[in-house]
């Protein structure tokens, strides 16, 4: 899976993929969870979601927008989370009522930037994104932001509906295509 993203990554036509691949590689992305117990909690999550989302956002969009948009937009829409998550370890009793370690993930974000927020300004430093792809990957959350955003996700999904795609492409990856 690791070589299938990689594949993907290269094939987008922007000045500084490279340099973003190569970051990734001194990151945990390839080994992260995508969440602490929501979804794809699991070692590689991370990277196994990426690539569903963009596959989503590829199947809902139909070849309204580029190759190179629906590759940024759904395979780094969720690089905010690299590096932020700890296995650490809980007493669970098991089957036989014994008292057992288990690992679980926990969140030590140590760049609280907000979660579309930091996606942007992580992507931002190697390429340049549209500004379709920054509100779709800044807005990928949808109802999920804190109410306090709803407004402007509404303005947002009105004037990009690229954003809207992703949103359901992230919808679509969690609860059906990863929901085992």
């Amino acid at each position: 899976m690791k070589q299938e993203f990689i594949e993907l990554l290269k094939g987008i036509n922007r000045d500084g993929i490279n340099d973003l691949i190569e970051f990734l590689e001194k990151t945990d992305f390839y080994t992260a969870p995508a969440s602490t117990r929501f979804h794809m909690a699991c070692e590689g999550g991370l990277l196994e979601h990426s690539i569903n989302v963009y596959k989503a956002l590829k199947e809902l969009t139909n070849g309204e927008w580029s190759e190179d948009t629906l590759r940024v937009v759904g395979l780094l829409h969720d690089i905010c989370k690299i590096n932020q998550y700890k296995v650490e370890m809980r007493n669970k009793k098991n089957e036989s009522g014994e008292w057992v370690k288990e690992p679980y993930y926990t969140t030590d974000d140590m760049m609280p930037l907000g979660h579309g927020e930091k996606s942007v300004m992580i992507i931002s430093e190697f390429i340049k994104l549209t500004k379709e792809e920054l509100y779709a990957i800044r807005w990928h959350m949808g109802g999920y932001e804190p109410k306090e955003n709803y407004n402007y996700i509404s303005k947002a999904y009105e004037k990009y509906p690229l954003a809207v795609y992703a949103h359901m492409a992230d919808l679509k990856a969690t609860y059906i295509m990863e929901n085992r």
